[in-house]
């Protein structure tokens, strides 16, 4: 229908319907306030935050379904561009390419229903296929995962650091070295973040991986050289057939590492002082 000529010799356009959103776009664009009137989220100054670093199993390989997509309302994460927004899968741009589902939005998403009053702020900074002494002090990977987590604290307090590497280390000479070379690069980035306490999450490789046996074994040693750090099994968790060798998880057993990794953070927070628990309040 023609448009109607208004004064002046403007013609009026006709109205445009749009087109209603599916149920899950609808969920998504209300938690990321797209919707017209919705207001934007603002984001807390009081962030639990935790540095997610490592190789490919850490920034996430795994097929990115609904329920990875959908935000939870006090879990967020640092964008490449450095902003904060709700966090969803892929959390990642290591490489954009391969990027999908990976431990951190269900480790965020654990926290924060276990405790209503916490708000998680995520901070993805690992890449796919590096080795440790990728991270060492002044490397590229080092150098962004503490500008990264320096950025974040402007925000809330350093939380937790979560630690996912080792498919690159499995030769014996990297082996052997593995342990001390690892407490020696958590000192410095404890250092470096001003966090010397701040807990540390490690995990074993994927049990299906190719002669994992003896890179877990030195993971499994880390939390003997490393003080206030905890160890996350990989017993029982499937991979993800592919060539070469099948070395990535499939996308439940990612989320299933998301929970190890929150118990194992959990149990390592100082117990609370209770009258159930007398000798807390007794003086040193």
């Amino acid at each position: 229908m023609p448009g109607l000529r208004l004064p002046g010799g403007l013609a009026s356009c006709p109205a445009v319907t749009p087109a209603p959103l599916s149920r899950p776009g609808l969920i998504l664009a209300l938690s990321l306030g797209l919707l017209p009137g919705t207001p934007a989220r603002a984001v807390p100054d009081n962030l639990q935050i935790f540095l997610l670093i490592g190789q490919s199993n850490m920034a996430g390989r795994g097929a990115v379904e609904l329920q990875d997509k959908t935000p939870h309302p006090r879990v967020f994460m640092l964008t490449k561009e450095l902003a904060w927004v709700p966090a969803a899968d892929p959390m990642h741009f290591d490489k954009p390419e391969r990027i999908g589902t990976g431990l951190g939005k269900t480790f965020g998403t654990v926290l924060a229903e276990a405790d209503p009053a916490a708000t998680i702020g995520l901070v993805p900074a690992a890449f796919g296929g590096s080795a440790l002494d990728e991270w060492t002090p002044g490397a590229p990977h080092y150098v962004n995962a503490v500008a990264r987590a320096k950025e974040a604290i402007k925000h809330g307090r350093l939380a937790g650091i979560l630690w996912h590497q080792g498919e690159a280390d499995r030769a014996p000479d990297k082996v052997a070295t593995y342990p001390v070379r690892f407490a020696k690069f958590i000192a410095h980035l404890r250092a470096d973040l001003d966090a010397q306490d701040v807990p540390v999450i490690v995990g074993e490789i994927g049990r299906f991986c190719p002669n994992e046996g003896p890179i877990n074994a030195a993971i499994r040693q880390l939390p003997e050289m490393v003080p206030h750090c905890a160890l996350v099994t990989s017993e029982g968790l499937a991979g993800r057939p592919e060539q070469p060798e099948v070395v990535h998880f499939v996308t439940p057993a990612f989320r299933e590492l998301g929970r190890r990794y929150a118990a194992a953070w959990q149990a390592l927070q100082p117990a609370p002082v209770t009258m159930l628990n007398p000798l807390m309040l007794v003086p040193k």
